[in-house]
């Protein structure tokens, strides 16, 4: 019978992110305060973020070791399967092969685990009582609310009033884990007043929800703000994504040429690629989600 899903043992879940900044031509530029235009320093973030990750957010070390708390938690879903798409090969008669790598299979059904759980635990290894954040369509708040639950965090979400209002099923699984999720724009904080005084029947983005849930924790000492996608930790925890692969794909043997993943914030794309595309910039083998025939398309 011909292969089609390839699985990892639970034994090999990675033990290490990747950090690619280990790997860059040179370092990158250090993101400046919005008020004073100056390199952000530790103190700067630390009202947001627990120490531990400001560390992760500046590291320049290519390995950084998973707690073994996170990966008893990761071990519930991962490793998550690579499938062979051969339906999809026949379906557009083309000789080459396609792997695709599925995140769904997560209790909160995508990705956003991979980052909001290790974020739960150095939290509540530093003493947050809660975590406030923002979410779209409520991937990322589901994620997080799960993560909190996992860890005995409290967890408050803000969640952009347009998705609130048309997605009530999101916001119940939320509310399941144990989130309280409010509609953004609110009049819980001053952000959300003031967005409602000038336009009082908006929808809401996912800018205001992150004025909101920022605002909150700057105010309360026992709070922290968690971030799902664009900063340099989250990209890291999510690599478990392409350190899984790379392994998956040995077992096909595979070796890709193409590699292809969707990119909103950043992080999943960033977790497929970055291992491969690391090994592939040091002159190793590479592997990722895509193989087609060499003489189709050359990464």
């Amino acid at each position: 019978m011909e292969s089609i899903q390839y699985n990892l043992p639970q034994n090999r879940i990675p033990r290490a992110w990747y950090n690619i900044a280990a790997d860059l031509p040179k370092p990158l530029a250090p993101p400046l305060h919005p008020g004073t235009l100056q390199p952000i320093g530790p103190d700067d973030l630390a009202p947001l973020f627990p120490m531990a990750l400001i560390l992760q957010e500046v590291s320049q070390e290519r390995e950084i070791e998973i707690p073994d708390p996170v990966r008893q938690v990761y071990a519930q879903w991962r490793p998550s399967p690579l499938y062979r798409a051969r339906r999809l090969e026949k379906a557009l008669d083309t000789p080459a092969k396609i792997y695709y790598k599925y995140e769904g299979v997560s209790p909160a059904g995508s990705h956003k685990p991979n980052t909001a759980v290790p974020q739960a635990f150095y939290n509540k290894q530093e003493g947050t009582k809660r975590l406030s954040t923002e979410t779209g369509a409520g991937q990322w708040g589901s994620s997080l609310a799960m993560a909190c639950a996992f860890f005995g965090l409290e967890c408050k979400v803000y969640m952009v009033r347009v998705s609130y209002d048309q997605k009530p099923y999101r916001r119940a699984l939320m509310e399941a884990f144990g989130a309280s999720v409010t509609a953004s724009p609110s009049m819980e904080t001053e952000s959300g007043r003031a967005i409602l005084a000038e336009h009082p029947n908006t929808n809401g983005s996912l800018g205001i929800a992150i004025s909101e849930a920022v605002e909150v924790a700057a105010k309360d000492p026992n709070t922290k703000y968690a971030l799902g996608s664009v900063l340099n930790h989250v990209l890291l925890h999510q690599t478990v994504i392409g350190l899984e692969t790379m392994e998956q794909l040995a077992m096909a043997e595979a070796e890709p040429d193409v590699i292809v993943g969707c990119t909103g914030g950043g992080s999943n794309f960033a977790g497929l690629v970055f291992p491969s595309s690391a090994r592939r910039s040091r002159g190793s083998a590479t592997c990722a989600c895509w193989r087609w025939n060499r003489r189709l398309v050359r990464a």
